[in-house]
């Protein structure tokens, strides 16, 4: 499905409800299968936590998760400790080239029984559900930290806990944040401390509802949208709060840089175009929130603003290598953009190529983070149902704000 995107009304003023956040939805669910009594409320409508849903409640002996990445890596712990229980865990073609190794060594080196089903390193694998009496493992920090949430999920479980030992630099600090802080509030008992996360046994039954709060990733279109609109342009968005779990929403910070200003309210956001002085290159690492780099890139495109971003090497094994797709798709907009293993450099620039069809290489950010430009220029967006994978409603949003979308 190609979707042709244009706008005529840029000065905005309406009210978006997101579903909940993809990364606590899927925390939580993985949890909700070890703790007996955990109520969710808010549960994100995405692709992968719909997957994930099916997954678990799966006895099939294959499952096949499709693009979802956060479900193969916390689905691999999972079933290492299902005792009796068998399975081959499988995905797309993009899934079964994306490596897990880093992952199932840890999880081998706890006495997991994992195999491979065809190239070593990657997916599809074997899992045989085993009695885990090791609680001790060393795992690299630089690495996801979905594989080191997908550890501490299960760590609780363990007869003996676990001590998971980060080795050199640690990234993605605030995902594994989450994942303590969730843990926390279900009576764990978790910490992490310099290089160490500690998780302590827990076999009790709860009585706990959790809320999700809506999902920052996705709110971060929305603030793209405001930054590339007119002066007292205006998004409310719910359900968010100033306290959040989620290092995306480092946002609010950012894009203070594109006069946008963001006001929390009780259960929401209200986020509005201002008045912004400052010219100079935007310079980011963006090591802790890595999946708002496309937004951020795109953004400073539409407005003509050179930047800087660094700590970008996880963006190489997500759905797609979405540094090389940034360099692709904004080169044939007009960019002057150059791009390392882990950082990207884009020149100021004031032309914008119009009627270019963004290629969205089956990853749902590309077509979301340059959806915005449509305010700057007609542009269409190949492939555009692949949003569904984190934000089903994207399309039918942007629609509520005035943007006009043609679809063959």
């Amino acid at each position: 499905m190609i979707f042709h995107l244009s706008t005529k009304k840029t000065k905005l003023n309406t009210d978006i409800s997101i579903s909940g956040s993809k990364s606590e939805s899927n925390r939580l669910l993985i949890l909700q299968q070890l703790i007996d009594g955990l109520e969710i409320e808010n549960i994100s409508d995405s692709d992968d936590s719909k997957y994930l849903e099916k997954a678990l409640h799966s006895v099939e002996e294959t499952i096949d998760i499709g693009h979802a990445g956060t479900a193969m890596r916390f689905l691999v712990s999972f079933f290492s400790i299902k005792v009796g229980r068998e399975v081959v865990l499988t995905g797309s073609e993009r899934m079964q080239i994306r490596p897990i190794e880093v992952l199932v060594k840890a999880l081998q080196d706890l006495g997991a029984n994992i195999s491979y089903e065809d190239k070593v390193g990657y997916p599809p694998i074997r899992i045989k559900g085993t009695r885990l009496i090791k609680d001790t493992v060393q795992i690299n920090g630089n690495v996801s930290s979905q594989y080191i949430s997908s550890l501490m999920l299960i760590a609780s479980s363990l007869s003996k806990g676990l001590e998971i030992e980060l080795l050199g630099e640690i990234t993605s600090v605030p995902y594994i944040n989450m994942t303590l802080v969730l843990l926390q509030e279900l009576g764990i008992e978790a910490s992490f401390f310099e290089n160490k996360i500690s998780i302590k046994p827990f076999d009790k039954s709860i009585s706990k509802k959790i809320i999700v709060e809506s999902d920052w990733s996705s709110a971060s279109y929305f603030f793209s949208i405001i930054a590339l609109s007119e002066i007292g342009s205006e998004i409310t968005l719910s359900s968010y709060k100033k306290e959040s779990l989620q290092g995306d929403s480092c946002l609010a910070e950012i894009y203070n840089y594109f006069g946008v200003s963001t006001n929390f309210k009780a259960n929401s956001i209200v986020i509005s175009k201002v008045e912004t002085t400052k010219t100079n290159q935007l310079n980011i690492d963006l090591k802790n929130a890595p999946d708002i780099a496309q937004t951020i890139v795109v953004t400073c495109f539409g407005l003509g603003v050179s930047c800087s971003l660094t700590g970008l090497h996880t963006l190489k094994i997500k759905e797609t290598d979405r540094l090389i797709a940034l360099e692709n798709e904004l080169t044939k907009l007009g960019a002057s953009i150059s791009i390392t293993d882990e950082s990207l450099v884009l020149e100021k620039s004031t032309k914008i190529n119009s009627n270019i069809a963004i290629e969205t290489y089956k990853d749902h950010r590309m077509a979301m983070a340059f959806a915005p430009l449509a305010l700057k220029t007609a542009i269409s967006i190949l492939d555009a149902n692949v949003v569904t994978k984190s934000y089903r409603n994207f399309w039918k949003d942007l629609q509520q704000i005035g943007f006009q979308i043609d679809s063959n």
